[in-house]
């Protein structure tokens, strides 16, 4: 069956809305690294707007590679230090404090209908077709859904606020530039953590496991394997990509089919041990580093030192439950 909105299109719009940020960049002659910077959203954006070009004119393959030498000239880019805030149209600080006070707790609708809409599109439009067409691909529902929840907080903000989407697209640019690299860092990670499972990583973790502990030791397997969660998390920034690693090489051989762990249990908790590690680092920029550059806080880490005590209490609670719930 065909789709009216199809996760490829929205892709075609993200990449659309960076292209203009590039065009502003460009164009604005306050930032001191412009066309480096330019540069850096142009190569991000062309993933998302040119991808199926590539594909279609050098083949899978070769598309890889070229996006892999873009991948690497973000990095280059990023890690020279050649990226910059630019100069933006703001209101003063009086100015803003009146509009505050005009629309009150208004101003917030355009962010809560973020998540209302996605989960209203994504619960109710499953499986929803008219004429034999679905109103969003069923294939990448929830992400098609945030994409509509999105649009919809423009338009609110829009009627709102009596601003243009354009006026949107330049505060876009403004909290990316306040960010930087870091808003990327989530697509990297999520790479990594692919690598890392097609290179067999949990096999060669399931060794190093079997030479150093005793394998009857359930505690010491409980604690590796929650303690290896935050760790491998706070390497790679996102749990999700810390999970098949260690689940595979620790919780699958020497837990479940070693001493027949309950795995629902046994994943769960092991999941919120990786999150503890989440708190604890700078790799999980769009938690930690980005409400810091938001709220511009003065040490970027600040975020990260507070949540450590709580996040270290919370897996040595991990450890604790599992080893007490999921042994049968």
């Amino acid at each position: 069956m065909n789709t009216l909105i199809t996760i490829n299109e929205i892709y075609y719009l993200i990449g659309i809305i960076v292209m203009l940020l590039v065009g502003m960049t460009l164009r604005d002659k306050g930032n001191p690294k412009r066309l480096t910077t330019a540069l850096f959203w142009f190569l991000f954006g062309s993933v998302f707007l040119f991808s199926d070009l590539l594909i279609a004119g050098f083949g899978k393959q070769m598309a890889y590679r070229i996006i892999g030498v873009e991948v690497l000239l973000l990095s280059l880019i990023a890690g020279c230090g050649l990226l910059s805030m630019g100069s933006y149209k703001q209101r003063s600080a009086e100015q803003r404090q009146a509009s505050a006070n005009q629309f009150g707790n208004w101003i917030f609708l355009p962010a809560v209908l973020i998540p209302v809409v996605t989960v209203i599109c994504t619960v109710l439009l499953k499986g929803v077709a008219i004429g034999g067409v679905y109103i969003l691909d069923q294939k990448q529902l929830t992400l098609a859904a945030l994409c509509v929840g999105c649009i919809c907080a423009i338009l609110a903000g829009w009627k709102l606020t009596g601003g243009t989407p354009l006026h949107a697209v330049r505060e876009s640019r403004r909290l990316l530039d306040a960010i930087g690299w870091a808003s990327v860092l989530p697509q990297m990670l999520a790479m990594l953590g692919g690598v890392f499972v097609a290179a067999q990583t949990g096999k060669s973790v399931q060794e190093v496991v079997g030479l150093f502990v005793n394998p009857e030791n359930r505690f010491m397997l409980v604690v590796i394997y929650c303690v290896g969660m935050a760790l491998f998390t706070i390497i790679m920034g996102n749990a999700f990509a810390a999970f098949p690693v260690m689940t595979a090489g620790i919780a699958l051989p020497f837990m479940i089919v070693g001493h027949h762990a309950d795995p629902a249990p046994l994943v769960t908790i092991g999941m919120l041990a990786g999150y503890c590690g989440t708190l604890m680092t700078p790799m999980g920029a769009n938690y930690n580093i980005v409400p810091a550059a938001l709220l511009e806080l003065k040490d970027k880490y600040q975020v990260i030192k507070v949540q450590i005590p709580t996040a270290v209490t919370l897996l040595a609670a991990n450890i604790l439950l599992m080893y007490f719930i999921v042994f049968r």
